[in-house]
C-alpha cells in the first residue's frame, strides 16, 4: 500500500513562472516517515471514532455555518463574529477562550508535554461591507450567501476538528491553539496573524491555515503584494473660471497610463507579477477641478525582488505624472501626492521537504487524495516569511463564486476536508499515547 501511496505528485500550481499561467513540474516524494506516522495515526481507534464524529454533528456544522454566514463582518468589523465563535468554542469544550487585542479568537488546548504550540486558525472577516445581506438562501443542495465559503466555512471546520478531539478524548503532545483571526481580506493587511506572530508574542511554533477549496489543496508558499492608495491634491477651482490650474485627476491619468505602459518590463519576464487599480474616486462635481484624486492599486508576486521592481515602477510613474501636469498647468500653485503604502503581505517561501508541509501532503495522501501544492496569498503568508512553518489547507467540500453576492458552498464530501485538517492537526501536534 506504502508504495502506491508514495508517488511523485503533479503539482496544480509551481513557483511562479513567466505569464504562461501554471506550469508542471517534477514534484516533491513524500517521504516513507510522514506517509508511515499518517496511516499509522489514522488507523489509531481514538481517531476513528474523532472521524466518525465529525460525520455526525454535519446537521450541527451546517447550523453553525448559517448562524456564523448570517452575522456580518466587514473588514474592521469582526467582532460580533469573533465573540460567538469564543462563545462556540466553550461550548465545543475548551476552557481558556480569550478575545485578544486586535480581535482574534483564540481557544488553547493544553498537550501533554506543553513544549510547543501548534497554532489551527481560520478568518474571521469577508470581503463584504457593513450593510450587505448575508442571509443564507438554498438552492437544491447550494447554499448561497456573501462569504459562505470564504471563509465562513474555514470556522466551521476548524469547531469540527475541536468537536471531534473532544468526543474521542485525544490528546496532543503539543499544545493546540484554535483560532479565529481577523484582518485577513482586503485592507486587513493580516492584522490578525501579525499580531499572533508578532516580536515578543508566545512563540507558536507552526501554523496550519482553513481557507481553500478542494480537498487536495495545499498551499505552501505566500504570494506577496504591496498595496498603495495614492493621493494627488491641488487647490481646485471652477471648471471655467478656473481654467489652467494643474487637476489631480489629470494627473492620475497620466500616472495610471505610464505605469500601464510600463510595468510589462516587469510582468512579462521571469516569475509572475500583476498589478491592478482597483478603485479610484475624488472630486465634487462635473464642472468643478478637483482638489484631490485618488487611487488603490494592488501589485503582487510569489517573488519579493519581483515585488520590490514593480513597485519601483509604479512610484516612477507617479512622480513622472505629477511632474508632466505641473510643467503643463497655465496657473496656480503646483499639485502635490502622497504614496501611503496601506498594504503588506510577503512574499515566502518554504520546501517541500519542510516536516509541516510534508504530514500535510502525506495526510491527504492517507485519504487517496492526491495533494496539489500551490502558492496563494493567506495569512500563511507571514509565518513563512518569519522561517515558521505553516500551510494553508481545504475547508472541505466546494465553493464558487467567492468574493461576490452569489457565493456558494455546498457540502460534497465535506467531511473530508475536516478529517484532513485533523490528521495533519494530530501529525504536526503529535498524538499522545
Amino acid at each position: 500500500m506504502l508504495s502506491r501511496i508514495a508517488i511523485y505528485i503533479v503539482v496544480a500550481m509551481v513557483a511562479l513562472t513567466a505569464n504562461v499561467g501554471a506550469q508542471e513540474q517534477t514534484a516533491p516524494e513524500v517521504a516513507d516517515q510522514y506517509l508511515n506516522d499518517a496511516i499509522k495515526i489514522k488507523a489509531d481507534s481514538r481517531v476513528q471514532d474523532a472521524f466518525e464524529h465529525i460525520v455526525a454533528i454535519e446537521p450541527q456544522s451546517r447550523r453553525d455555518l448559517i448562524e456564523l454566514t448570517e452575522i456580518p463582518a466587514p473588514p474592521f468589523e469582526e467582532q460580533v463574529r469573533a465573540e460567538r465563535f469564543a462563545e462556540m468554542l466553550r461550548e465545543s469544550g475548551l476552557v481558556d477562550v480569550s478575545i485578544d487585542e486586535v480581535g482574534n479568537a483564540v481557544g488553547k488546548r493544553p498537550g501533554r508535554k506543553s513544549d510547543r504550540i501548534i497554532g489551527y486558525s481560520a478568518h474571521l472577516d469577508t470581503v463584504f461591507p457593513a450593510g450587505t445581506d448575508v442571509t443564507v438562501r438554498f438552492d437544491d443542495e447550494k447554499m448561497y450567501a456573501p462569504g459562505i465559503g470564504d471563509n465562513t466555512r474555514g470556522l466551521v471546520t476548524v469547531l469540527g476538528v475541536l468537536r471531534a478531539m473532544e468526543h474521542a478524548n485525544i490528546e496532543t503532545d503539543a499544545d493546540i491553539w484554535f483560532i479565529g483571526n481577523v484582518g485577513e481580506e482586503g485592507l486587513g493587511d493580516l492584522r490578525g496573524v501579525k499580531h499572533l506572530f508578532r516580536d515578543g508574542a508566545e512563540k507558536i511554533d507552526s501554523l496550519i491555515a482553513v481557507d481553500g477549496g478542494e480537498s487536495s489543496r495545499i498551499v505552501y508558499g505566500g504570494v506577496g503584494s504591496h498595496r498603495y492608495k495614492v493621493t494627488f491634491k491641488g487647490p481646485g477651482g471652477h471648471s471655467w473660471g478656473a481654467f489652467g490650474l494643474a487637476n489631480p485627476h489629470h494627473a492620475m491619468g497620466r500616472a495610471i497610463r505610464i505605469f500601464d505602459e510600463n510595468a510589462p518590463s516587469v510582468t512579462t519576464v521571469g516569475e509572475k507579477t500583476s498589478y491592478n487599480v482597483g478603485r479610484m474616486g475624488g472630486g465634487t462635481s462635473i464642472n468643478s477641478i478637483p482638489f484631490e484624486s485618488w487611487m488603490e492599486v494592488d501589485m503582487r508576486s510569489g517573488s519579493q525582488d519581483k515585488l520590490d521592481d514593480i513597485d519601483a515602477v509604479l512610484k516612477a510613474a507617479v512622480e513622472q505624472a505629477l511632474q508632466e501636469e505641473n510643467a503643463d498647468r497655465l496657473d496656480g500653485p503646483a499639485l502635490t501626492v502622497e504614496v501611503a503604502r496601506v498594504g503588506t503581505r510577503p512574499a515566502a517561501q518554504q520546501e517541500s521537504s519542510e516536516p509541516l508541509v510534508q504530514r500535510s501532503m502525506a495526510a491527504t495522501l492517507a485519504f487517496d487524495i492526491q495533494p496539489s501544492l500551490r502558492i496563494s496569498s493567506t495569512d500563511s503568508n507571514l509565518p513563512i516569511s518569519k522561517g515558521i512553518p505553516a500551510v494553508t489547507m481545504s475547508r472541505g467540500g466546494i465553493s464558487g463564486n467567492s468574493h461576490s453576492p452569489d457565493e456558494w458552498w455546498q457540502n460534497d464530501d465535506g467531511h473530508i476536508g475536516i478529517q484532513i485538517g485533523l490528521l495533519t492537526l494530530l501529525t504536526e501536534a503529535g498524538l499522545a499515547e
